[in-house]
């Protein structure tokens, strides 16, 4: 039987992932400092959240979840913010437009600071410090003072946060998103690019359609959805005294909110059942996400899923699968029937990044379009085969023009990754392969749909 759920329950839980700081007075100083700040985000953003991730896990609406890898504190601008959101927003309108279906779109932003690592410690030149940890633990320089996980780190975290969080309510309802900007949203870098070009045709008859409604009377004036939009945070909710410092009671109902992200995610090296991060995440009532690997068996997934939702309630839980684009059709469909056979209500999301990370002949860490792509399509495929919903995807990309992943139309090469490498972590999509990929996935959501249909007529 459960025991009683409060915000700290969590610490009495065994726990991964977890830094050691040196000074534990200064981390509770720092924890205390969190507790009295405003919220991020709120309680009734985050219900709202869930009631449309709700149509995503009933076929109706799909999730687009991406941004970066991790988030720095050296490249926080306000133009790196912009353009990260309107690349989201461009692969938004593909897909809304391609494959006839709403978009809910989260970004990873706003608080995606911390990383999980594969060991606790690096070695470099016969020299071991602590493994970086993400901007809100220690610093990416290899050198003592900085690998020190500093606590004023997660003070720096949340003000970046919040900077960012009040950046694209503005975006978002400011005027920003209205659908007439739809050309003003290409990034110059892309215009010419296969992707670019393709954008711009289809901009052009949404242009028309939208010329045709003002005639008709359908103007941003008397539809105001034209012109703004519902725009979400998340990130993963890794290091939990940060959590639990910004989770707070609603009191409209008298539920725990992370007010840090509207939604957050267990990662797939902090999924234990009996651990701390799954005791965290099951009390708060944001939506959250799960993710998969290969090495998760079914038992433990119908668990966590009882676990993290045990009303079984649709937009609750997002499972976000992450193989490898050979792993997909072993691992995919064992996981869908045993949650089909058990009625659990979950969306399905593709993480097509994690598992294809490779290390290329130059000695960097990158992800081939190609591989990424596969996984995508596989993942299609295995929920068109299995008569469910593949209802997401989950990218790390960036609105910069990066060269970190190889391939895609601009044909990034092994020799390309040297000239603009600037992930903190892992790399990420470039705007035009994330555009590139929004077309490919909107037929893929197209054909699903087209196929639905079929059988609903055959009937």
């Amino acid at each position: 039987m459960k025991t009683a759920w409060t915000p700290t329950s969590w610490r009495a839980k065994p726990i991964q992932q977890v830094p050691e700081y040196p000074d534990a007075e200064k981390l509770n100083e720092a924890e205390a400092r969190l507790r009295a700040y405003p919220p991020l985000v709120f309680a009734g953003e985050a219900r709202s959240l869930k009631k449309a991730l709700g149509e995503v896990a009933k076929g109706k609406a799909f999730l687009l979840q991406g941004g970066d890898c991790a988030e720095s504190f050296a490249e926080f601008r306000a133009d790196n913010i912009r353009d990260t959101f309107r690349v989201l927003l461009q692969m938004a309108v593909v897909l809304t437009f391609g494959a006839a279906m709403p978009v809910v779109k989260v970004g990873r932003i706003a608080g995606q600071f911390a990383k999980p690592r594969s060991a606790p410690m690096e070695s470099q030149g016969g020299v071991e410090l602590p493994s970086y940890r993400g901007d809100i633990v220690n610093a990416i320089e290899f050198n003592e003072e900085g690998r020190a996980p500093d606590p004023q780190r997660l003070i720096q975290a949340y003000t970046q946060a919040a900077s960012t969080v009040n950046l694209l309510r503005a975006f978002a309802t400011g005027g920003y998103a209205d659908l007439h900007n739809v050309h003003r949203w290409t990034l110059g870098f892309i215009a010419d690019s296969p992707a670019g070009e393709r954008y711009a045709e289809m901009a052009n008859r949404i242009s028309e359609a939208l010329a045709f409604m003002e005639a008709c009377g359908i103007t941003p004036e008397s539809s105001p959805q034209l012109k703004t939009t519902a725009f979400y945070t998340s990130h993963e909710a890794l290091l939990l005294g940060y959590e639990q410092a910004l989770t707070r009671i609603d009191s409209t109902s008298g539920d725990w909110y992370d007010t840090a992200a509207h939604m957050l995610w267990i990662g797939d090296r902090t999924r234990q059942p009996d651990g701390a991060h799954v005791e965290f995440c099951r009390g708060i009532k944001n939506p959250l996400g799960l993710k998969c690997g290969p090495s998760i068996t079914n038992d433990d997934l119908i668990r966590l899923i009882d676990i993290l939702n045990p009303e079984n309630e649709p937009g609750r839980l997002t499972l976000i699968a992450r193989f490898g684009a050979d792993q997909v059709a072993e691992h995919l469909p064992r996981l869908i029937r045993a949650v089909e056979r058990e009625g659990r209500a979950v969306i399905w999301s593709c993480d097509p990044m994690h598992g294809n990370t490779i290390k290329s002949p130059s000695g960097y860490k990158t992800r081939p379009f190609d591989r990424i792509l596969k996984e995508v399509q596989t993942f299609f495929a295995v929920h068109k085969a299995e008569g469910t919903h593949a209802g997401g995807v989950h990218f790390e990309m960036t609105g910069q023009d990066v060269t970190e992943c190889t391939g895609g139309a601009m044909a990034i090469t092994d020799e390309d990754l040297k000239s603009r490498y600037h992930t903190h972590c892992d790399p990420r999509l470039n705007a035009s392969q994330a555009l590139e990929l929004a077309f490919l996935i909107a037929e893929g959501i197209k054909a699903e749909r087209n196929a639905s249909e079929r059988f609903a007529a055959a009937q």
